[in-house]
């Protein structure tokens, strides 16, 4: 950010309207250097208008959050039932069960909510829960380098996280099994044409939010130059309580991202 070696990216931009402001706020103090859109939910484009106006103020960008579990699907597949959670996903892609061509309408449903809500392809892609590590994802976006290409460049995508700025046993095992999940993501994505950024940094313990503090700290002075940092500001409402579980951590990080304006 500004002359930092890390780019800080905020997830989750679409999760839910105080969520959305809380971002907005922190890409108009240029606290943070850009967002990840989650565009599945019913009022995203009237946020992403809101978001659009508020870039086009900035030099934020905007990149495209893939969801793949939880949520109700943005192609409605499925019959509107949710997508699945988190665990049952792996074990899917684990046990070759996944529906391919289910996943990539829904990537691609998602992609064209971007493009239409904010009016042009994302700058970055990556992935709600790291999901662009998957192998099916990893087929899509080599499958859609054509259509992702704008001005001869590719979206950047977010890389493999490093254990090195990892604190506890907890946070490390977390990251030691997104390690795993991507395994060689970087580089068969460099092969497809793609810029990867990294390392991914920024995990902790969210039911202790202080700990956030502790990252930034660590991360602004020792992480290597490209580094991409990922938080979760927000603000809470019956929305984002409604959606996610990652609720007390997010207003605390939204102070600690603005003292350091």
């Amino acid at each position: 950010m500004n002359g930092r070696n890390v780019n800080i990216i905020a997830d989750d931009y679409g999760l839910s309207p105080t969520v959305d402001s809380a971002i907005r706020m922190l890409m108009g103090c240029e606290a943070i250097d850009g967002t990840s859109c989650i565009t599945v939910f019913p009022e995203w484009m009237a946020q992403a208008n809101l978001l659009r106006q508020q870039a086009s103020r900035s030099k934020s960008q905007i990149g495209l959050h893939l969801t793949l579990t939880d949520f109700r699907p943005a192609s409605g597949r499925g019959d509107e039932e949710p997508m699945p959670k988190l665990r049952r996903l792996l074990i899917s892609n684990l046990s070759s069960t996944l529906h391919c061509e289910d996943i990539k309408a829904e990537l691609d449903a998602q992609l064209e909510r971007f493009i239409e809500g904010i009016g042009k392809l994302p700058d970055f892609i990556d992935g709600h829960q790291h999901v662009h590590f998957l192998p099916i994802v990893r087929r899509w976006l080599e499958m859609r380098v054509d259509r992702l290409r704008h001005d001869n460049r590719l979206p950047w995508l977010r890389g493999a996280p490093s254990i090195a700025f990892a604190s506890g046993t907890r946070t490390k095992t977390k990251v030691a099994v997104v390690r795993m999940l991507a395994n060689g993501f970087d580089r068969q994505m460099t092969a497809a044409g793609y810029v990867v950024r990294g390392p991914l940094v920024g995990f902790y313990n969210w039911a202790k939010p202080n700990k956030f503090s502790d990252v930034l700290q660590l991360v602004e002075n020792k992480s290597p130059k490209g580094a991409v940092l990922m938080c979760h500001p927000g603000w809470v409402d019956e929305t984002l309580i409604s959606r996610d579980t990652m609720v007390t951590a997010r207003p605390y990080e939204f102070e600690q991202l603005m003292r350091r304006m």
